[in-house]
């Protein structure tokens, strides 16, 4: 899942600079925004996969600790949501 998301935000990059020279004036990116929501979406579903599938952070350990890429995975969910939603509430400008 993770390396789908990535593969959609890849995507959704290219597709941001596509759109930024052939949309007309005014235009949304609708299409960019979508993969960008769908990068997150995925980020989601992974972490949450992980998640459910190691249970040995539920017992309450004193060496047990979530490492920086489970926490980064879930600081980048709402990042790419926002960054999607943000992509089709733009307009395209002179």
């Amino acid at each position: 899942m993770m390396i789908l998301s990535v593969i959609f935000s890849v995507l959704s990059l290219f597709l941001f600079f596509c759109q930024l020279f052939t949309l007309t004036k005014g235009g949304r990116f609708y299409i960019t925004g979508v993969f960008q929501i769908l990068a997150g979406l995925c980020v989601m579903s992974g972490a949450a996969i992980f998640t459910v599938r190691h249970t040995d952070w539920h017992q309450a350990s004193e060496n047990t600790s979530y490492g920086f890429a489970y926490i980064l995975a879930w600081l980048a969910f709402p990042l790419a949501l926002a960054s999607g939603i943000v992509y089709v509430i733009l307009r395209k400008r002179e």
